[in-house]
């Protein structure tokens, strides 16, 4: 198949993490009699210096006539005295209402070969695997009014029903996929606007009687992640909610940089790792490239409709990982475990990648 892909590497590490994004998924379109086609252009820190904002015209005409978008990372502290609107971050925030975006999906799965790089328990987060389907158009982040007067400063979080029942929905869709759980997170005994979320997705559940419901608070859902990970499946929860407990959850595995994730629902969809632009180790070659290319994993299922080749690619980064291969974000905290580890690059781990995509036994 042909396919063009907007490629916006963005900030900090995002070059880095992405340029072996890309190689992995040249590997797998020369492997699989592919075609596809990298449009690059500008978007956050990089856009603002270039172009005098974070989400350029330019940028944008590029990502609404390809057929996913794939963004590194957004984010430079040098220009965080810019503006509310004008900063780093709303290139991303405007791409993803540009795109129509509503659903975040942010999978978490604790690899066996990295049971011991989590700093919890290897029997509290030992075969955890869930996904955390944010909402990502409304709440706080979008809500009007907003803004800062002398004395004080303001926020409004609004959802309608239909927002509530679209996103709610992509979640029972995804449990029937998976173990059949969801669990909606909301903080119901306190906002009315959680008390909204929750009737809505009690609704939304009566239509899905083949998937166990439950509603949780979202202080108790921090506490559970920790406590008992293991037992969550889908997570629906809102905006805010979900940014939180997503980069909470990303401890389960080991690093943030391992997690990718995926904004769908509009036309286009927008892939990227959870983990920021980093500016603290840009340039060093020690950025953990597996949440980007597991990114460009989640982009073939859902976007190019590719699930043989994303579960190719899927399977050559737990082969990597098996192996000992490991950048120094992975570390393990046991003697033993260190004894098996061989650290390597950025570099070197999107290499090690793409040459067990190139192995038979990888598929």
């Amino acid at each position: 198949m042909k396919a063009r892909i907007g490629w916006l590497p963005g900030d900090g590490v995002g070059p880095e993490v992405l340029r072996e994004a890309r190689r992995v998924l040249e590997v797998i379109a020369s492997e699989q009699n592919h075609e596809f086609e990298f449009a690059e252009a500008d978007i956050g820190g990089v856009a603002i210096e270039r172009h005098g904002e974070p989400l350029p015209k330019a940028t944008q005409d590029i990502c609404l006539s390809s057929d996913a978008v794939f963004l590194g990372a957004v984010g430079d502290p040098k220009y965080d005295h810019l503006p509310p609107g004008k900063k780093c971050e709303n290139g991303l925030l405007d791409l993803r209402k540009l795109l129509g975006n509503y659903a975040n999906l942010r999978p978490v799965t604790v690899f066996e070969a990295l049971v011991d790089s989590s700093p919890l328990r290897r029997d509290s987060v030992r075969g955890v695997d869930l996904i955390i389907v944010r909402e990502l158009l409304g709440g706080i982040y979008f809500g009007s009014p907003r803004g800062i007067e002398e004395t004080q400063a303001f926020n409004t979080e609004i959802y309608t029903r239909d927002e509530v029942r679209r996103i709610a929905r992509v979640a029972f869709k995804l449990a029937r996929h998976r173990r059949r759980r969801v669990t909606s997170v909301d903080k119901a005994n306190v906002l009315e606007s959680s008390v909204l979320w929750r009737e809505t997705c009690g609704e939304v559940a009566k239509q899905f009687p083949d998937v166990a419901f439950q509603s949780m608070y979202v202080d108790n859902c921090a506490m559970q992640l920790i406590a008992k990970p293991a037992q969550f499946d889908v997570i629906v929860t809102n905006n805010m909610f979900g940014d939180i407990l997503s980069d909470e959850a990303s401890m389960l595995a080991g690093s943030l940089g391992l997690l990718p994730s995926a904004s769908i629902g509009g036309k286009i969809g927008l892939y990227e790792p959870v983990h920021g632009s980093a500016p603290d180790i840009a340039g060093k070659g020690i950025a953990n490239p597996l949440g980007a290319i597991s990114s460009a994993a989640m982009l073939l299922e859902h976007s190019l409709e590719l699930p043989r080749e994303a579960t190719k690619l899927e399977r050559a980064i737990l082969k990597v990982l098996s192996r000992g291969y490991r950048t120094p974000d992975l570390k393990s905290r046991t003697s033993r475990e260190k004894s098996k580890e061989r650290i390597v690059s950025t570099k070197e781990m999107g290499e090690l990648v793409c040459d067990y995509i190139r192995m038979p036994d990888a598929t």
